[in-house]
């Protein structure tokens, strides 16, 4: 029976690759899954429509750390950093409702609700469940919710709700020891926050040099809806709101 079109094509390319005619030898093809090519959709998406530019700052961490040990201690949830970035970001949200928004049909919304989505790494590929209204809870439930989403999706037991309604999203590549990238922005949201490793560095204090934690943080945004100057002052309230973290535990 002669070969299929597809048999016949495989065939020589595989031929072609481990003759030496290409040299290269394929040691596995895999095709996408329907979750990848979703994601890949939708990056190509972004890359087409919005105008991604990212802008940088490198942030004291020091009451982050002292805030999220303290509530580690003082709440009966554990407590990670990144909950408490979540409440600055809620913070400065408020402060800056433009980055709170979409663009879709030529229309800038701009959101009441803080849905933040929370950028998680699957064997699938990365998944994005939103946590809804983060501006009206405490610190306590925002970490119990972000661990149940986190879980969720890990374990595939999310639905597509569960990933509907972002308002902003944050992307954390700190926990696998980036000092700084480019975050991609989930569209229709105009803003995506990048949160990277907290290190020690060296800064220049009135006893002479001492070691600080510091961070970078990235935000990307769609340039067509928000300025470098919007992006910076964004930034610097975010910085201020970082600076302050321990306003965001609850006493105890």
């Amino acid at each position: 029976m002669p070969p299929t079109d597809t048999e016949s094509d495989r065939s020589e390319e595989q031929s072609s690759e481990t003759d030496g005619g290409s040299g290269r030898t394929v040691r596995e093809a895999r095709s996408l899954s329907r979750t990848r090519r979703t994601i890949a959709n939708r990056l190509q998406e972004s890359y087409r429509n919005a105008v991604h530019v990212t802008a940088s700052r490198d942030v004291d961490a020091e009451a982050l750390v002292r805030a999220t040990e303290t509530a580690d201690a003082q709440l009966e949830r554990d407590v990670s950093v990144i909950d408490l970035v979540l409440c600055a970001v809620s913070a400065t949200l408020e402060e800056h409702p433009a980055f709170n928004a979409t663009f879709e049909d030529e229309t800038h919304r701009l959101y009441e609700e803080h849905n933040v989505g929370i950028a998680v790494d699957t064997e699938a590929g990365l998944v994005a469940p939103v946590l809804r209204d983060i501006g009206s809870k405490p610190l306590d439930e925002i970490a119990a919710e972000r661990r149940r989403v986190t879980e969720s999706v890990q374990s595939g037991e999310h639905s597509m709700s569960d990933l509907r309604g972002g308002t902003f999203t944050v992307t954390n590549l700190g926990v696998l020891g980036i000092d700084s990238f480019t975050p991609i922005i989930n569209p229709p949201e105009i803003a995506i926050l990048g949160v990277n490793r907290i290190r020690e560095r060296p800064q220049r204090g009135d006893d002479g040099i001492e070691f600080r934690n510091r961070m970078n943080v990235d935000l990307s945004f769609d340039h067509r809806i928000v300025d470098g100057a919007d992006a910076a002052r964004f930034l610097a309230t975010l910085a201020d709101r970082l600076t302050a973290a321990e306003q965001f535990v609850p006493d105890g």
